[in-house]
């Protein structure tokens, strides 16, 4: 079987929203889901985007895929060129790689990951595993 690209869509913009709220709205949030609300939804968003690119993979896959790109993108920040700089220092830049290492982002990555797992194996099992 395969993922619905029009139900992940819809998904995927109330993710992108809930995170963005996250880091301009925190306020909205208690302190705990403010501070690594979003990096979870960060990893949960690109569950969804290579679920719906990979449509037919399993969501093992799927999952494996999102941590592999999401601790990739981590370790890069470890990389300081002043042209990567210039890029973060974009609001999609920002975005996108993040600013400084952190050991606790790879815990916010994971939950996301499998929160999407487990969210698509239980509600959606038309999915292979």
């Amino acid at each position: 079987m395969k993922r619905n690209r029009i139900l992940y869509l819809v998904l995927l913009i109330v993710v992108i929203v809930i995170g963005l709220s996250t880091r301009k709205l925190p306020h909205l949030f208690p302190d705990f889901i403010a501070e690594y609300g979003g990096d979870t939804l960060w990893s949960l968003m690109f569950f969804i985007i290579f679920g719906i690119i990979f449509q037919r993979k399993p969501s093992l896959w799927v999952a494996g895929l999102t941590l592999a790109f999401a601790f990739l993108i981590e370790f890069s920040q470890l990389y300081q060129a002043d042209w990567i700089k210039d890029l973060r220092a974009t609001f999609i830049g920002s975005m996108l790689l993040g600013h400084g290492f952190l050991l606790s982002d790879f815990i916010c990555y994971s939950i996301g990951a499998i929160v999407g797992f487990l969210a698509e194996i239980f509600f959606y099992p038309k999915v292979k595993v």
